[in-house]
Formats: structure tokens, C-alpha cells, sequence
């Protein structure tokens, strides 16, 4: 499903591009316009409303590729993994997870904790 809208999207995406570079340009800036800027509105050509439903159709699939991604990505936030997860606890200062007052598994006794000047 995810190929398919991908595929979609990048087809609609070049549509897009070629159909904005199509459309006749209606800037102000050049010494030959004819009134282009001037004119309250122009007309809708038939070519700006095939952009618009192209663009229209690229935004849904943007929107639904965003969905199919959120929806791979599994867990929604990281409080949620941590209270799913028991092992998955916050790392302390030094470092080190889990309980910090479970005795050490080898038979030989602690270091103390370095000074601090």
C-alpha cells in the first residue's frame, strides 16, 4: 500500500512541476506586459484548474503518507514506551538504570564513590 502511494506521489509530484512550468506567466515585472498585473482576475484557464486538482491530489497523498508513516512508527510517544516497557527505565546521573540498591553480583565489595573537591 505504502509502494503504491509512494508511487502516486512522485508521479502527481513531476504532474505538478510540469504543469506550473506550462501555464502562461502573468508576472509584473517585465517592459512588455500588457496589463497583467493590472487586471482585477483573470479567468481560470482550463490549465490552472488541472493544477489545482493536482495539486490537491498531491497534498492527500502527502497527508496519507504521513498516516501510513505514523502508523509503522509503532509507539506514539516515549512515556509510552517507558510504561510498556519495565526495562527500558530512565538512566541516572552516573550513567547507570535499573535499582541502584540491589547488592553487586560479584563477591568483592564496593568502591567508594570518588571525592569531590
Amino acid at each position: 500500500m505504502e509502494t503504491v502511494v509512494l508511487a502516486v506521489h512522485l508521479i502527481l509530484a513531476f504532474l505538478l512541476i510540469g504543469a506550473v512550468l506550462l501555464q502562461r506567466s502573468e508576472g509584473g515585472g517585465g517592459l512588455t506586459s500588457q496589463g497583467g498585473a493590472t487586471s482585477a482576475r483573470s479567468a481560470a484557464t482550463a490549465m490552472s484548474k488541472v493544477t489545482w486538482v493536482i495539486a490537491g491530489l498531491f497534498i492527500a497523498t502527502s497527508i496519507t503518507l504521513t498516516f501510513i508513516a505514523a502508523e509503522k512508527a509503532g509507539v506514539s510517544s516515549i512515556a509510552d514506551q517507558i510504561a510498556t516497557d519495565p526495562e527500558a527505565a530512565p538512566a541516572t546521573e552516573s550513567g547507570l538504570s535499573g535499582d541502584l540498591t540491589a547488592p553487586l553480583s560479584t563477591d568483592e565489595p564496593a568502591a567508594p564513590p570518588p571525592a569531590t573537591p
